[in-house]
């Protein structure tokens, strides 16, 4: 049961570590990592660039949570054989044995994006790839999330912020709906780990020098 638990991690973390946002901005001429708040993430690609490489990045970095949540489980579904999904017990274990390799996958690509083996270990706050695997995971809670996520946007317009907040709803969210215990850890590990991610943004926040949607970075004055 070891080996396909690292497989999924393995692969996930590699589908994490694609950097895709340095990529397109390289497209462009542009080093990501040396522009605006140097971070790969699509908010910063968007500031930087515009919203056209924004959204694609944006695109792809969910792209790579939801392959790496997703091929496990439809994996171990497929492989079973019909006679052990006939019974009640024999789906309960195939469905738990999916999730357990779907979290291995989500969990092991978020670090891949946070820290990718492709640009020294550098990377983005993994808020797009969280997304798209919780997408697969944990679709109601995700649909509860993201509603956090544009309601603190449009009240406030930051990113950070909503971010954040969308980190806080996702666990809650797990709890409410009496969701697995598995399912309820790795979504407080995964949000707090995106909170972490934003510390840089919890200090400008607090400071006042947060950027909003549609401005340019503001830095603190001296």
């Amino acid at each position: 049961m070891l080996v396909p638990l690292l497989i999924a991690a393995v692969v996930g973390y590699l589908l994490g570590s694609l950097p895709f946002g340095y990529l397109v901005a390289r497209a462009k001429g542009v080093n990501i990592f040396e522009a605006g708040s140097k971070s790969p993430g699509a908010t910063n690609v968007r500031r930087v660039l515009g919203s056209g490489p924004g959204n694609l990045v944006l695109f792809l970095d969910a792209v790579k949570g939801v392959l790496a949540t997703g091929w496990p489980m439809v994996w171990v579904w497929n492989s079973q054989r019909s006679d052990v999904l006939a019974s009640d017990v024999g789906r309960a274990n195939t469905e738990l044995w999916a999730i357990s390799l779907a979290v291995s996958g989500l969990t092991a690509s978020i670090l891949g994006h946070s820290f990718s083996c492709f640009t020294k270990f550098r990377g983005g706050k993994s808020v797009a790839t969280g997304a798209g695997g919780f997408t697969v995971l944990f679709p109601l809670g995700m649909l509860i999330a993201f509603g956090v996520w544009l309601a603190t946007l449009a009240l406030t317009r930051y990113v950070s912020l909503a971010s954040i907040l969308s980190a806080v709803a996702l666990p809650i969210a797990a709890v409410v709906l009496k969701q697995s215990t598995l399912l309820v850890s790795v979504s407080a590990v995964i949000g707090l780990f995106v909170i972490l991610r934003h510390r840089a943004n919890i200090s400008r926040l607090l400071a006042g020098t947060e950027s909003k949607v549609g401005q340019k970075r503001k830095e603190p004055s001296s």
